[in-house]
């Protein structure tokens, strides 16, 4: 079933590659251009038969384009907006694929006209790796993607957006930008970020005989710290995309902290166990 004639994605990384897939397995676009920064990694995506062009600019690449999907660090989404928006046609579909949307989508509720539509997208899928070469077009089999409609929104556009993402095999949901952003400060930006300090904390640390802790590790640091392997540079964007919610959820995580080491300080054994059982039960009803 087709739903777009051309679709340019922007960025051929994990989430561009694995949508380009899945959209040809499928059969929902005629066909897909990519555009990004490295053109090895573009040409190397045409020769897999990933994507089917590989226009050397912006222009090029989204003049005709029906839909064009941003997976881009958050801080250029709307610095590419602005930069293509005089390039394309009129009824032109424009989707994101980032994990803050506040800042994301407002930024760019501003810059689009009446004849151009921005829906805002998140598809929580992704990997420990990243890249074209850990691309599947399975990668969104039966995961949830978020949409965020503001007063804005054009609700055809809405319509078209949640079937591309309902046709690769996810759940959409629609969430209000503050209440996403809330949510993934905390089960996703908080997580990220906690798993950097701590590898940060264990990777500097060596014994009085000068032995890296790190080498002693067994499963459960590697489980715990899986996603200390993300891009740092999203990451970054991330981070300082939804500072007001990363902040809050440091502050709720140190308080926390705090309590434990208060009670590993008196010796209360029965708190520490409250605790633990307490974790226990929030860890089973998320898996």
């Amino acid at each position: 079933m087709k739903l777009f004639g051309k679709m340019t994605v922007i960025g051929v990384g994990l989430l561009g590659a694995s949508l380009a897939k899945a959209c040809k397995e499928q059969g929902l676009v005629e066909e897909i251009a990519g555009f990004g920064r490295n053109r090895e990694n573009l040409e190397k995506a045409q020769a897999l038969n990933i994507i089917d062009h590989c226009p050397k600019s912006l222009t090029e690449a989204v003049s005709d384009a029906d839909l064009v999907v941003l997976c881009t660090p958050v801080s250029t989404i709307a610095p590419l907006i602005k930069e293509m928006i005089a390039d394309l046609r009129p009824g032109t579909l424009i989707t994101d694929v980032g994990s803050v949307k506040e800042s994301v989508v407002t930024d760019a509720d501003k810059i689009i006209p009446e004849n151009i539509f921005f829906v805002g997208s998140h598809p929580i899928a992704g990997g420990e790796k990243s890249g074209l070469e850990a691309s599947s077009a399975s990668l969104y089999q039966n995961a949830k993607c978020i949409v965020t409609p503001t007063e804005k929104t054009d609700k055809k556009a809405l319509e078209k957006i949640s079937a591309l993402w309902q046709a690769v095999g996810m759940k959409v949901i629609e969430l209000s930008l503050q209440e996403h952003d809330f949510i993934f400060g905390a089960v996703s930006h908080l997580p990220h970020i906690v798993a950097y300090a701590l590898m940060n904390t264990l990777g500097a640390l060596k014994t009085q005989e000068g032995h890296e802790v790190t080498a002693f590790s067994g499963a459960g640091l590697r489980d715990i710290t899986r996603i200390a392997s993300g891009d740092p540079v999203m990451w970054r964007d991330i981070c300082l995309a939804n500072n007001n919610h990363s902040l809050a959820m440091i502050d709720l995580f140190q308080e926390k902290l705090a309590e434990i080491r208060g009670s590993i300080e008196k010796g209360d054994g029965q708190a520490l166990k409250e605790e633990f059982l307490a974790a226990n039960k929030y860890r089973l009803s998320v898996i």
